[in-house]
């Protein structure tokens, strides 16, 4: 068997003979999915204590005490709550998105991307950004919470082999 240096991909030509690539330089994020083994998730809730609005609890989890830094996990739920709130802000761009949505049968939207749509972008670079950055060296990925219908922000831990505690 070959090292693990990066992953084996093969791919079956048409003529029936198979090619192996080896994949060095693989995402990290993605090694991390695939190869490590998940000890346990853990899950940031909805805030509906002002209302409807898109917004975490920023309450530190337990589970994530030795893993990172209190202020550090703060920071980054405070920067989704303020970029889901500047998707949800109203103002005179959504306003001329939905004139011209109305004006054109929907039509619009084949062409264009909406401010929503744009902001949902720069929120799952920035989470892609913070797994890179922060919770993937401490053995942890964060879930773009668009993939769990806006309800919580997913955090999976992965066992720790190197036995320190990530920080």
């Amino acid at each position: 068997m070959r090292p693990r240096s990066g992953l084996l991909i093969q791919d079956t030509i048409q003529s029936g003979s198979r090619r192996t690539f080896n994949m060095a330089e693989t995402h990290s994020l993605q090694d991390m999915r695939q190869q490590a083994a998940i000890a346990s998730k853990v899950f940031v809730q909805r805030d509906y204590s002002t209302g409807t609005t898109c917004q975490f609890q920023i309450k530190f989890l337990p589970e994530l005490e030795n893993r990172i830094d209190k202020q550090q996990f703060e920071e980054t739920v405070r920067t989704l709550n303020n970029l889901y709130a500047e998707a949800e802000k109203i103002g005179g761009k959504s306003y001329l998105e939905g004139c011209l949505a109305c004006l054109t049968a929907y039509t619009i939207f084949l062409c264009m991307e909406t401010h929503y749509e744009k902001v949902l972008k720069k929120i799952a670079k920035y989470i892609q950004e913070q797994n890179d950055k922060i919770y993937a060296p401490r053995g942890m990925l964060i879930t773009d919470p668009i993939e769990r219908g806006l309800r919580v922000i997913e955090i999976t831990i992965y066992e720790d082999r190197n036995g320190g505690s990530g920080r």
